[in-house]
């Protein structure tokens, strides 16, 4: 090929000259090291047999390399060297030289073993701050890019529906704009640092029957087009996401790995995603195994690439040799294997992989000596102290104060009683994709890598005058009660017992929370709350502390604990978060990405409900949350003025469905210490021509306020966030009465201010403005 031309014609060149066996070895990956020995890591994962051999692949070609760092502990530099010598191989191999893409976990920071752990994405939910969830995801994109990786399987745009789904500690929130933002936030990071980000799971995952993990879905396509797609519907538009990994489940009977309006009418053809599509773990052979809509491999293969997958993933099953026999025999169209082959390589070429001057050297083993492994071992640092401060920032601005009658923060207490299965557990912080609990656990005699101070360290350093006595009283999700007794006599000769309880994250039943371990009941797992009952009754003031994958019933602690304190698995530095918490050295000001529940059984209970969903006298249940989404305290106070609704007279905004609502109001912090408020911004629509939830979140932003600090806000809202799917499918803005609320949770409405919009019912579609603007600045300035 000439070297000169164009990445567009050197790809259509690739095409035209390649064998059917060569393209179809860039749509598959291989796992190396992947083997049946030992705890899966994907579901079903010793359901299928060994792949051929590398030797047998590589004269063909190969699309990816799945998890180079993230299938066993590996130094980093070595990991960067293996994978360097297999992409020479591999590139050495075939007759045009290309590469594999490398493909990582990257969920709650890169899974690789000595790397950063941050706080999982329902933590990034809880600190409404986008901007610092792009800043991490630069930081863990960079280093990923370092050693030789190029995507990242992550963001999950999954919207919470019900909250014993165990995944729940992946997905970002309850809410669909704010699920939306953070993702697209999360996404602008890690492609500006070069790797291509991938959303996933299109579409539904989360809504799956009882929460159960891979079960059916039956939403309806309302419930579907305004609460499961937005969040990618943005993230397509706005963020520059290069790849989207298909669900693995079903809606109303059709799997999404087999659904071509999902992933090419309304993926490609309506909101123009030009990238690649790629298969969940197994996902095209489950379309036989799982799902019964495929007749055997080659079938499976065949209506994948028919309905839009371009990659099959993490490694060949239906993409090899039943795909060419399935092309060979004319069951499948050679031009289908053409547009998947269009997109992997166009995605190579734009990271490089396919031009002349390629090279294997990562820039992380730029300038070494690569003649002496050994000599390389602990040369790349995935674990620096920038890194670190990022985690700790964002476990900081994510733990959520639930509660408090003042006991917090804590003045100097003499003794501290430490009570609870979390109080010395070093992973009691990490959710299930962190390294340590992903893989590492699997491992137990390596080194975990990182530092992992336990909560009970923390607070030793946090109260260097305070005698810490440490009772575990029971364990996560046992049935042992016997060490509760003694957990009630520390707890009688303490000032506070600091409670410490919450979640095991693991994978399918091997923990608490995590990929596979759905809760039957919102109830605290094991006995944690007998122990925490036992506590109450002391009459010891109790500050309850959780670290947790998932929001949990709490019982009497909602009314009776002095303080509860909220913290989603908030990664390596989050401990020591936690503490600052406790003693006032942080000001709490995260919010709640997901509904407390009052009562354990009452699911679903997320917020974004229509008014049948909420108590009424014709039902005994009643599914009040205790806790609403967006709630949280502070330690300082905060006081809002009435809104100045501009343009008019009466307070009263009238606008057409084409237009928009503007008013400001000012924010000061009244009380004595630098704080955060979250100011959001709700609709609420009392009479539309289908169901609408009582209100839904449509903006938001972090306000940061020295004491006595005030900050002018302005809030526009566009007609377009008012729309929703009408009874024809499609989107309208539709005239009529809404309420704007400004609220400091949506249990905590400020003002309401009331709006018309007028003219005719208009209809809109993926242009359409996504946000309601909030903008903030010092009062003064104005």
């Amino acid at each position: 090929m000439n070297d000169n031309v164009t990445a567009d014609s050197r790809v259509e060149a690739l095409i035209r000259e390649m064998t059917l066996d060569e393209k179809i070895a860039q749509l598959y990956g291989v796992w190396v090291g992947a083997s049946g020995e030992g705890a899966e890591v994907a579901p079903h994962q010793h359901d299928m047999e060994e792949p051929p051999s590398l030797d047998e692949l590589l004269p063909e070609g190969l699309g990816q390399l799945t998890r180079p760092f993230g299938t066993v502990p590996v130094d980093p530099a070595l990991g960067a060297l293996s994978l360097m010598r297999t992409q020479e191989r591999i590139a050495a191999a075939n007759r045009f030289g290309i590469p594999a893409m490398a493909h990582e976990e990257c969920l709650a920071g890169f899974a690789a073993w000595g790397a950063t752990t941050y706080p999982v994405p329902l933590s990034w939910g809880a600190s409404f701050d986008p901007e610092l969830v792009r800043v991490m995801a630069a930081a863990i994109g960079r280093d990923m890019r370092s050693v030789g990786v190029h995507q990242g399987l992550a963001p999950v745009l999954d919207v919470v529906r019900d909250a014993r789904w165990g995944r729940v500690e992946e997905t970002i929130g309850e809410d669909p704009y704010l699920v939306g933002t953070i993702a697209t936030a999360y996404i602008q990071g890690l492609e500006s640092a070069g790797i291509v980000a991938t959303l996933k799971h299109f579409a539904g995952y989360s809504a799956s029957r009882a929460g159960r993990n891979l079960a059916p879905v039956s939403m309806g396509p309302r419930e579907r087009a305004d609460v499961v797609l937005p969040p990618f519907e943005m993230a397509v538009r706005e963020s520059g996401v290069r790849s989207v990994m298909h669900a693995y489940t079903d809606t109303d009977g059709v799997p999404s790995a087999a659904d071509e309006e999902l992933l090419t009418g309304l993926l490609r053809d309506t909101w123009g995603f030009d990238g690649t599509v790629v298969a969940d773990y197994f996902g095209i052979a489950f379309l036989k195994t799982l799902h019964g809509v495929a007749a055997d491999w080659a079938d499976a293969a065949g209506t994948a690439l028919h309905a839009g997958v371009d990659v099959e993933l993490p490694t060949v099953k239906t993409f090899g040799q039943p795909l060419r026999d399935a092309v060979a025999a004319g069951l499948v169209d050679e031009k289908l294997v053409d547009r998947a082959l269009r997109r992997v390589l166009t995605q190579k070429a734009q990271l490089g992989l396919l031009d002349p001057g390629w090279s294997p050297v990562p820039s992380a083993l730029a300038g070494a000596d690569l003649t002496d492994p050994q000599a390389l071992r602990g040369t790349v640092d995935l674990n620096s102290a920038a890194h670190r401060d990022l985690s700790r920032r964002l476990a900081e601005r994510s733990a959520v104060l639930l509660g408090n009658d003042g006991t917090l923060p804590l003045e100097r207490p003499a003794r501290i009683a430490l009570i609870g299965p979390q109080a010395e557990t070093p992973t009691a912080v990490l959710g299930c994709y962190s390294f340590p609990v992903h893989v590492g656990a699997q491992h137990p005699d390596t080194p975990v890598g990182i530092d992992l101070p336990t909560l009970r360290q923390a607070l030793v350093a946090e109260f260097p005058g305070s005698e810490i006595v440490t009772v575990a009283g029971c364990g996560i999700s046992d049935s042992d009660v016997s060490g509760i007794a003694t957990a009630v006599r520390a707890a009688l000769d303490a000032d506070v017992v600091v409670a410490a309880l919450g979640d095991r994250a693991g994978l399918f039943g091997r923990g608490t929370s995590g990929e596979g371990c759905d809760a039957e009941t919102l109830t605290l797992p094991g006995v944690q709350q007998r122990l925490l009952d036992a506590l109450l009754d002391t009459g010891t003031p109790v500050v309850l502390t959780l670290l947790a994958g998932r929001p949990y019933a709490l019982g009497r602690a909602v009314d009776e604990a002095a303080a509860v304190v909220q913290a989603f698995f908030p990664g390596q530095e989050g401990t020591s978060a936690l503490a600052g918490v406790l003693s006032g050295r942080i000001n709490p000001s995260g919010r709640l990405p997901v509904s407390v529940p009052r009562h354990p059984g009452v699911q679903p209970s997320t917020y974004l409900a229509a008014p049948l969903a909420r108590a009424s006298e014709v039902s005994n249940i009643d599914p009040a949350a205790a806790f609403g989404f967006g709630h949280g305290l502070s330690y300082t106070d905060f006081e809002w003025s009435a809104p100045r609704v501009h343009g008019a007279s009466d307070g009263r905004a009238v606008t057409g469905t084409d237009g928009e609502v503007e008013l400001s109001f000012t924010v000061r912090n009244t009380g004595a210490r630098a704080g955060s408020e979250v100011v959001q911004v709700y609709l609420h629509d009392p009479i539309a021509s289908v169901v609408q939830p009582v209100q839904r979140l449509v903006g938001y932003l972090r306000v940061p306020l020295e004491a006595g600090e005030a900050r002018r806000i302005d809030v526009t809202v566009p007609a377009d966030v008012a729309a929703f799917t009408g009874r024809d499918g499609r989107r309208v803005v539709e005239p009529g009465e809404l309420e704007v609320r400004l609220a400091a949770s949506s249990t905590d409405v400020r003002f309401a201010v009331r709006a018309e919009l007028t003219g005719p019912a208009r209809q809109v579609d993926h242009t359409r403005r996504l946000h309601a603007l909030v903008t903030g600045a010092p009062e003064e300035s104005r």
